[in-house]
């Protein structure tokens, strides 16, 4: 649904203290999730960044996952940002990464709302040359990789919760069949391609999943290609839908496929041993639903990692919503997805007691940035802090609050003011600090001493 992190995001940027997640059993279970989901007839997929495709990031998201799905790469914005002008790299790269860990590739997305280029939504075209547009535009992308890709996006998010049209260029300009010729325009492109549409807050029954419902029936009557629905499953803490199995049995009696296609469970920040307990059973349930089902193809999650979510810069507040902690560190919910595949490797104990700082950028302009880190204990207490962390790309801090704070080259250390040392059980406390940037404006891994 939304963009993963980048790295000059105005996010609240979250980092877990060492204290906090690195607890004594970080180790993936026995089987990659990719070889439990197999044995299922399911796949398991990531949302992926295409620069990050190295190191500790890449080995995860080629041996977890079975499927990759390009974050950001292959959104029209993207991929043509001038008009005839065309940007093919960083989703040439997530293909041919995919295709040498024999990972299948979904492709995201052709129709949306958002993430359009400028020349696009600021030109004034006619329906008729709308319509040409956006059908150069779909057999461009999809005839680009034809064979390469397993299933398509092809429509995003078309509805308003109240089950109505979303008001967008689109179906202003051209009304509702925008979708069923958006279908059959990709079909035409790669016809071995499954075609989706895939939309958030329709997860369980109610008025936006039964006006998917009825669409989805409407175009099979009338013959339009039409696939699969994609689930997008950006939940909250504790809030899977009661009706998400029958959900999605009721679109596979349809005869279409259904996928998960965008998982991640948000929290409000700090996380802790019981949040994160909660979360595991959430992502267990919803992988359970799918696996319920014959038709459910499989699921993905939205980043499979917290340092690459989009969650803290869309909702102040929260985060820590995927699998994987920002130190590349599998959280429960990893083990919740594995022991819906059927794994037996039980989560790990979380730790007895533990002591966290939360970073966040508050707000950033063209040269500088405000920023604040928080402690927070829980099942232990502090009487004195120091919060550590490097600077990635040459961020200076220039005036700090309620801590005193010294940078020495990319090292920066900030202790606790007189006033602020102590850390109760339960309790937390706050510093904050002015900074300059140039280029980009990286997450820092903070950690306590």
């Amino acid at each position: 649904m939304r963009s993963l992190r980048t790295g000059s995001s105005l996010a609240a940027l979250v980092t877990g203290a060492a204290l906090l997640f690195t607890a004594p059993a970080a180790h993936a279970a026995d089987s990659p999730l990719r070889d439990l989901a197999a044995a299922r007839g399911k796949v398991i997929g990531t949302a992926v960044t295409g620069a990050k495709l190295t190191g500790t990031y890449g080995d995860i998201a080629g041996s977890q996952f079975s499927s990759l799905t390009p974050g950001n790469a292959m959104k029209w914005g993207t991929v043509e940002p001038t008009q005839g002008s065309f940007n093919w790299t960083e989703a040439d790269q997530i293909v041919a990464f995919a295709q040498a860990h024999n990972q299948q590739v979904r492709g995201h997305t052709l129709v949306w709302h958002n993430q359009n280029p400028s020349w696009l939504t600021n030109g004034s075209w006619t329906p008729t040359q709308l319509s040409g547009l956006l059908q150069n535009h779909i057999s461009t992308e999809v005839g680009r990789y034809k064979g390469k890709i397993a299933a398509w996006d092809v429509v995003n998010e078309p509805f308003n919760e109240d089950g109505t049209y979303r008001s967008t260029l689109w179906y202003d300009n051209l009304g509702a069949d925008y979708i069923a010729n958006a279908l059959t325009w990709a079909h035409a492109a790669d016809p071995g391609a499954k075609l989706y549409i895939n939309d958030y807050n329709v997860e369980g029954v109610g008025a936006k999943s039964t006006a998917l419902y009825n669409l989805v029936k409407d175009l099979k009557s009338r013959g339009v290609p039409i696939d699969g629905v994609g689930l997008q499953a950006h939940l909250v803490l504790g809030q899977v839908p009661a009706t998400l199995q029958q959900n999605i049995q009721r679109f596979a009696d349809l005869g279409v496929d259904v996928a998960i296609t965008e998982l991640d469970v948000r929290m409000a920040l700090p996380a802790d041993s019981a949040k994160l307990a909660q979360q595991a059973a959430d992502f267990k349930s919803v992988v359970a639903a799918c696996a319920a089902v014959t038709r459910c193809a499989g699921v993905t999650v939205w980043g499979f990692t917290d340092s690459d979510s989009w969650v803290p810069s869309t909702f102040p507040g929260y985060g820590a919503a995927t699998p994987y902690d920002e130190n590349y560190a599998p959280k429960p919910a990893y083990f919740g997805i594995a022991q819906a595949l059927g794994g037996t490797t039980t989560t790990p104990p979380p730790p007895t007691g533990a002591c966290s700082a939360t970073y966040s950028v508050t707000s950033q302009w063209n040269t500088g940035f405000t920023g604040q880190v928080t402690i927070a204990c829980s099942g232990a207490s502090l009487s004195s802090w120091k919060a550590n962390w490097t600077f990635g790309a040459g961020q200076k801090i220039t005036q700090s609050w309620n801590a005193t704070c010294a940078q020495s080259g990319t090292a920066v250390s900030c202790a606790n003011a007189p006033y602020n040392g102590s850390v109760p059980d339960g309790s937390s406390v706050s510093f904050g600090f002015n900074g300059s940037w140039s280029g980009s404006n990286p997450v820092p891994t903070v950690t306590l001493g």
